[in-house]
């Protein structure tokens, strides 16, 4: 089987990242849904997604003309939990193919990306589950918040 040209970059490795998946989410939108204006990605292990998610990250992109608007809170970036326009498709192709950017951060600095900010208070919304104890802990937060 053919790697695809990600893979096969030499200064890849062959786990090419969540931009990869954000990138052919942009390829699928352009070529399925070219009206729409931006993409919404979330992290799959976050399980209590802020329920105006979008309407914020969009009313960030709008405010400061970004082409891509992520989550914070607690003075930390969501990257993963962002809006982006397919107007970033053919650098981002670029940055990943030729240069082997992987890393979300990087990618958000470099395009000055804005933010929307949630409190971390009564929990995290960006809470996310990598360990039996980060189950636990998100067990625990519904146990106490039903409607997280």
């Amino acid at each position: 089987m053919k790697k695809s040209a990600l893979a096969n970059n030499s200064k890849n490795s062959d786990h090419a990242g969540p931009l990869a998946g954000i990138l052919a989410g942009l390829d699928w939108m352009t070529a399925h849904a070219p009206h729409a204006r931006m993409l919404l990605s979330v992290a799959v292990d976050g399980p209590f997604l802020p329920s105006d998610l979008a309407a914020r990250l969009s009313s960030a992109a709008m405010r400061d003309a970004a082409s891509i608007a992520c989550a914070a809170s607690g003075s930390r970036r969501h990257g993963v939990y962002a809006l982006w326009s397919p107007l970033i498709r053919d650098d981002l192709r670029h940055r990943l193919v030729t240069d082997g950017l992987r890393k979300v951060d990087d990618w958000l600095t470099a395009q000055q990306a804005t933010t929307a900010t949630w409190p971390t208070a009564p929990f995290d919304p960006f809470f996310n589950i990598n360990t039996p104890e980060d189950l636990a802990e998100a067990e625990r937060i519904l146990e106490r918040f039903p409607n997280a």
